[in-house]
């Protein structure tokens, strides 16, 4: 609910998620009765769902599981600089069926942040899936970047219902990253790489950088 230039965050990571080509429903799923009210105030199809989720994945599972499709994009609500391009890249990688899960990452030069807890780094093989995903800096080849994980994931649909039924991992709840969920119990995640950097929203620090960046570009 925090003001971006004037506007609920909420309602900025939904009006950008509608640009998105492939896209044939797009629902916000809350447990938070202020973010049902705001979400209704904007015109958005919106959701209550059970507090008592450990994960976004679960509260999302949650609407999926009544809704007829096979995919299914989880677009988390502190993405302010989301770019439909990323949901696309998503829908397409699944077209895979192959693929029972997709998330997004990019070429993050700014090597300072690697020691940022708040930045989750990952690992990637050859065949482009998730080796880890960590918030300490992983191992990685010398260069100039490393891989920096946004966190926009994409599923087959029966993968996200069965994903839900396995109880939190060990390494899931050490680190707060749900994805590892899926990687602990043998599952592939493919990672689509991504031209597109994005700054998630973990603290008010985090509301100035985002703001400070649309304004440089209202102004470039």
């Amino acid at each position: 609910m925090a003001l971006i230039q004037g506007k609920p965050m909420i309602q900025r990571v939904y009006e950008l998620a509608r640009e998105a080509k492939f896209l044939d429903r797009l629902i916000i799923a809350t447990d938070d009765e202020k973010i049902l009210e705001a979400a209704e105030d904007f015109g958005a199809e919106v959701q209550m769902t059970s507090p008592l989720h450990d994960s976004g994945t679960e509260r999302v599972a949650e609407v999926a599981k009544e809704i007829k499709t096979s995919i299914v994009i989880n677009i988390q609500g502190d993405e302010p600089l989301l770019r439909r391009e990323m949901i696309d890249d998503l829908v397409e990688a699944l077209q895979d069926k192959a693929i029972p899960m997709a998330t997004l990452a990019t070429k993050q030069k700014d090597m300072d942040l690697l020691y940022d807890n708040n930045v989750i780094k990952v690992a990637a093989d050859r065949e482009g899936f998730a080796s880890n995903f960590s918030r300490s800096p992983l191992p990685f080849e010398t260069s100039d970047y490393f891989l920096q994980h946004i966190g926009i994931y994409g599923y087959q649909k029966e993968f996200l219902l069965a994903l839900c039924e396995i109880p939190p991992s060990k390494s899931e709840k050490t680190e707060s990253l749900e994805q590892l969920r899926a990687l602990e119990n043998g599952y592939k995640i493919k990672i689509i790489e991504t031209q597109f950097s994005t700054l998630s929203v973990d603290s008010p620090q985090d509301i100035i950088k985002v703001e400070n960046f649309l304004n440089k570009g209202a102004n470039d």
